[in-house]
């Protein structure tokens, strides 16, 4: 017989490996296979109780604004993009609507910016190392959510743990591995043409383990123009070299080919939401791109009292992307972007404190050049493009334990790396080439103060930096090469996190934290008004970003049968604004709402089944800086049911069932009665429905 199901971890971490027999002296045929099956399991589980246990300390000793997403909660809806991974995430603001999966994502008022295809302002990791490019732009970063089995957020300055030097924070993905995951089968469909399918596979063997997940997406798209397909390969393969040294090697291989619908003007929006831009489809707009990612890190236990984690990785992009087409210009933009990354980590208890000291060093390279061309089909070239950028971080933190139920949390980074872009025009021989090196020490101190065993009150004052990326200087306003100044600033945090018991049998949980920055140079993206439609980026003198995130959770017994009601409800409050600034005033930066509520309350029986509604609520926000485009709010409304057992599991979800047409995201302009704002239609009514085997 097998062991009980423990929905701890609820994406089911039984895994039955065959393993080789060793008869044992009076057990009945079998018997051996079986237990040994048992002890996997065990070891799995345990083994993944410990990677989350870490994970919750870790948060449990930032002074700030941090969230632990789990694998098991993404597992009883449609997950396709990082905007619904992170669709709980207080302070997370993301959107979808030009791209199959990509998504537009500002945390605490990063990337409020006109140019969407950069993605600066977080920086993204998986097992603490980079993902993001060494310059700070997510350009082309495919990071399948159900491939993870934790991602760590953490906004604004609670990255410096993982020494980011960005003004939204960053976002860690932990990889699975076999010995936390099972062998495991899914596959979803729905609406628009949606199928996504994946293969999980996996074994341990003595000291050696190996897991492989191979993953496909077809999507027909809900906007004309909008066909996706990609494939992709997740592996990963560990040695425990002995009791204190564990290495992991990880190999990826993503290839994406995406139809752009682009964007609309209102009057497009409102004769038909769903339509492609009349350009995009004779100028067969596309989003090809092919990645390969090479990763490698090792773990030791140096003592007792102290670790070291060292890691290196090389990723390799190659991107086909033409994007405009008119009778006086076009632009195929077709590149290899190489980014090589290394991270040192050494932990050290000592006494009543908790040390960190790291370092984290990249660069990239893009090759390549903007071509013309016809219905995408590549011509000539135009701008050859040979640009390159380096950053190093390194940063100390300590956790001093100074008296019962107090740490102060105190720290520093160092920051330093160039930027340098080659733009060179083939038809004059005029070179563009913008450099700039950049450099900061960013402070940061804080405190915990523990209130009982599972709750916190916080507070911190930290230093934001973030140096410009290699977009942004290439479409830098300024002439003569002259270079963009760093975003930097002084942000203040207070916060509480925790869980209590709520009654006999029920308890619940919560996540608050409100803060405020100060922004100096804050990069946006204003019209060029020799060239009507191109945005240029510039700095902006002062700005105020201030805000608050709540997490609530809370889950309630009914009685008999394992009854409960689980609800959860993640708001924020934005405000960012201008600050006195001689053209824009005090006027709101668009984009970002001023409120969104994002909820669900779910039934759940004992055996397994479950169903509920979920909602959305979205304030008006502004589309451009001078505040005279505004876009309406919406309320969406959902339900999502299905059946939860121990080996497998069925979910069917319904996404925006009163057909609401809203808008989900904006290319911001100066001002609309200048520039008109383009704008992308959300998600029209959906319904999917999913199953996952773990054999």
């Amino acid at each position: 017989m097998r062991l009980p199901a423990r929905k701890l971890l609820a994406t089911s971490m039984g895994l039955y490996l065959p393993m080789a027999a060793s008869a044992v002296e009076g057990q009945p045929a079998g018997e051996e296979n079986l237990l040994a099956a048992i002890k996997v399991e065990v070891e799995q589980m345990e083994t993944a109780e410990t990677t989350r246990a870490k994970l919750e300390r870790e948060q449990a000793l930032t002074p700030g604004g941090v969230t632990l997403v789990k694998a098991e909660d993404l597992r009883e809806r449609s997950v396709v993009s990082l905007g619904d991974m992170l669709r709980y995430v207080p302070g997370m603001w993301t959107a979808t609507g030009s791209t199959g999966d990509g998504t537009f994502i500002s945390s605490r008022g990063s990337n409020l910016d006109a140019v969407a295809y950069d993605g600066n302002g977080m920086k993204l990791m998986i097992d603490g190392l980079p993902v993001t490019a060494a310059d700070g732009n997510n350009h082309n970063s495919f990071i399948d959510p159900l491939a993870a089995r934790y991602a760590v957020v953490a906004r604004g300055a609670n990255a410096m743990t993982y020494g980011a030097s960005t003004l939204g924070g960053a976002i860690n993905f932990i990889t699975p591995t076999a010995r936390t995951t099972p062998n495991e089968v899914y596959l979803s469909a729905g609406s628009h043409g949606t199928v996504q399918n994946s293969v999980t596979g996996g074994a341990v063997a003595g000291d050696f383990d190996g897991l492989v997940t191979v993953e496909q997406r077809s999507y027909d798209g809900f906007r004309g123009h909008q066909e996706q397909q990609r494939s992709g390969v997740y592996a990963n393969t560990g040695w425990q070299i002995s009791d204190r040294i564990e290495n992991r090697l990880y190999l990826t291989y993503v290839d994406n080919d995406q139809e752009l619908p682009g964007s609309l003007s209102q009057a497009q929006f409102d004769e038909d939401p769903y339509q492609a831009n009349p350009n995009n489809i004779p100028g067969n707009f596309l989003y090809n791109v092919e990645k390969w990612r090479v990763a490698n890190r090792t773990e030791w236990a140096l003592s007792d009292t102290s670790d070291l984690v060292v890691g290196f990785s090389f990723e390799d992009q190659s991107l086909y992307h033409p994007i405009v087409e008119n009778p006086f210009f076009s632009l195929l933009i077709d590149n290899d972007q190489t980014t090589f990354g290394t991270t040192v980590r050494y932990d050290k208890k000592l006494g009543n404190h908790d040390l960190l000291l790291g370092l984290n060093y990249g660069e990239t390279r893009v090759k390549g050049g903007n071509y013309q061309h016809s219905g995408g089909v590549r011509g000539a070239l135009s701008t050859k493009v040979d640009n390159k950028a380096d950053n190093l971080e390194i940063f100390a933190m300590d956790h001093w334990h100074f008296a019962e139920r107090w740490t102060l949390v105190y720290g520093a980074q160092a920051v330093t790396g160039t930027r340098e872009v080659s733009n060179t025009d083939v038809a004059s021989g005029v070179e563009r080439n913008p450099k700039e090196d950049y450099d900061a020490i960013n402070p940061r101190v804080g405190v915990i103060y523990q209130l009982a065993d599972r709750s916190e009150l916080f507070a911190n004052v930290s230093k934001l930096y973030e140096a410009p990326t290699l977009y942004q200087l290439e479409d830098d306003v300024q002439a003569n090469n002259e270079t963009l100044d760093p975003m930097q600033g002084v942000v203040g945090e207070v916060g509480t996190r925790g869980s209590a018991p709520f009654g006999q049998a029920s308890q619940w949980n919560w996540e608050v934290s409100v803060y405020y920055a100060q922004i100096e140079d804050e990069i946006l993206s204003i019209d060029d008004p020799n060239a009507s439609g191109t945005s240029l980026s510039t700095n902006i003198e002062n700005t105020i970003h201030a805000g608050v995130e709540a997490l609530l959770g809370a889950s309630f017994a009914l009685g008999s049968n394992a009854q409960r009601i689980e609800s959860v409800v993640s708001l924020t409050w934005n405000d960012f604004t201008f600050d006195n600034d001689p053209i824009y005033g005090d006027n709101q930066l668009p984009v970002a709402p001023e409120f969104f509520i994002k909820g669900e309350v779910i039934y759940r029986h004992g055996n397994g089944f479950f169903a509920g509604p979920t909602f959305d609520i979205v304030d008006d926000r502004f589309g451009d800086f001078a505040n005279n485009k505004d876009i309406e709010g919406y309320e969406l409304v959902g339900a999502r049911a299905g059946v939860a057992r121990d080996n497998w599991e069925i979910y069917l979800e319904g996404r925006n069932l009163t057909d609401e047409v809203y808008v989900a995201n904006v290319s911001v302009s100066d001002d609309e009665t200048v520039n008109p704002v383009s704008i992308q239609p959300g998600e029209p009514r959906s319904v999917y429905a999913g199953v996952r085997f773990d054999f």
